[in-house]
This record gives structure tokens, sequence and C-alpha cells, in this order.
């Protein structure tokens, strides 16, 4: 990735190395996976719809038909996320701790706790200090099935760390370091200490139009639309499920 772009698209970039941490960690597999059992898959089914209703587990799921309602997958599509989600959370909740130790694997070579924090703040919707079976699967349909809209909406929700509105510089810089930080001297050696404060006055110039020193939803959403590139790193979550 062209780091003088990493102002703009770094968040898109990680929302999809997102999905490819649920992926390996077995969160969830391609929908047609699993699919040549002949005639046993209709018991697999069966038993998946099952857990939704009758779940053993300390926190039980919304039902499958309200939750294909609130979200843009189908009811084979949820069947299969949920299958992962408990196999990996049977207590059927995930808390921060969860998320820093799947980052933490994904990326050794750097420190990706506060990133990963970050990003739990997103999914956290109540605000609970957990992230349900409904909070993943609500995240991820925008992520992966809203429109680009929905997207940037929740782009700038990760961003606008208070959730005040608007992104300062302190925030986009906590988020800059934090990225940083992630990705290791690895990953650019000669990268200097004030590189992430130089991408953080980059990105006030492309989206602060008013020049007030905070970044609204309005102009971040009217900047993005803008830019090519970020626009096409959108599209890149069309077929991942």
């Amino acid at each position: 990735m062209d780091v003088d772009g990493l102002e703009v698209i770094a968040v898109l970039v990680v929302m999809g190395l997102f999905v490819k941490v649920l992926e390996q960690f077995g969160l969830f597999e391609p929908v047609g996976a699993g699919g040549a059992g002949g005639g046993g898959g209709g018991e697999e089914e069966d038993s998946i719809e099952d857990d939704f209703e009758l779940s053993t587990v300390c926190y039980r799921p919304e039902g499958l038909e309200k939750l294909q309602e609130q979200t843009k997958f189908t009811k084979k599509e949820l069947q299969i996320l949920y299958r992962g989600f408990k196999n990996e959370c049977p207590s059927g909740m995930v808390n921060e701790e969860t998320f820093k130790l799947i980052y933490s694997q994904f990326f050794p070579q750097g420190d990706s706790s506060t990133y990963a924090h970050f990003l739990f703040e997103a999914f956290d919707t109540n605000k609970n200090g957990s992230v349900s079976f409904e909070d993943f699967v609500t995240g991820l349909s925008v992520i992966l099935r809203g429109s680009i809209i929905d997207r940037l909406n929740w782009a700038f929700n990760l961003y606008d760390l208070n959730k005040d509105g608007c992104i300062t510089k302190e925030e986009m810089t906590d988020i800059m370091k934090s990225i940083y930080d992630m990705m290791g001297k690895c990953t650019y050696p000669s990268m200097q200490e004030d590189a992430p404060r130089e991408h953080v006055e980059n990105f006030f110039q492309k989206m602060d139009r008013n020049n007030d020193g905070v970044v609204t939803i309005e102009e971040f959403i009217e900047s993005c639309q803008k830019d090519e590139n970020i626009m096409q790193s959108m599209q890149l979550f069309d077929h991942v499920i």
C-alpha cells in the first residue's frame, strides 16, 4: 500500500484484514464450504437453527429471522457465521482481551493492542464490555454488505474515538499511531517517528474543508466519495463472503 495514502485508507485496509483474521481463526468460512455432504445438509441446518432457539451457552442470541431482518445476510450465511462464532466463543460473547489476542497473533511483529481496543469499541455498540453475536453480525453486515455511505459511517465511527460527532487531530493521531504500532518496524523500517503526525496533517488538509480543526461526518463522506482510491478499497469487501 502506498504510504502517502495511508492516512486516508488505512482503516479500510485494516477492516479487510479484520475479516481475514476472523476467517483464519474460524469465526466464519466461505458460504459454499462444507456443502458436499449430500443428504446430511438438512440435518446440519436444523441443528444450527435449533442452537438459535435452544442455545445452552451463557448468552442466547436473537432469533434467526430477526437477525435476517436486521442485517443483509441470508439465513444460510447467518447459520455459518453463528456456527463459527459459537465454536470459538462458547460463552456467546467476545471480550476485549479476545480481540487483542487475535490481533497479537496476526500481527506478531508489532503491538496491536491499541488498535484492537479501538476496533473492539466500534463493535461494542452497547458499551457493556463485550461483543455479542448480534453485535458481530451487525458490524460485519455494514462492512461487507452495506452501501458506501454505510461503510463510510462505520469507518468514521471508528475514527471518532469519543463519539462526539467529529474527528480531532488528537483522535486521528491516536489511530495512526496504533496502526503504525500494529504494523511494526518490520513493515516500515525507515519510518520516522513523526510520520503519524505528518499523515494526520495530510488527512486534515484533505478532509477539513472549512479549516475549523475538526472533521465532521459530512466532510469525511464528501472527501472520501471524491477519492478514487477509497472508493476502490470499499469495493474490495463486496465478495468476501
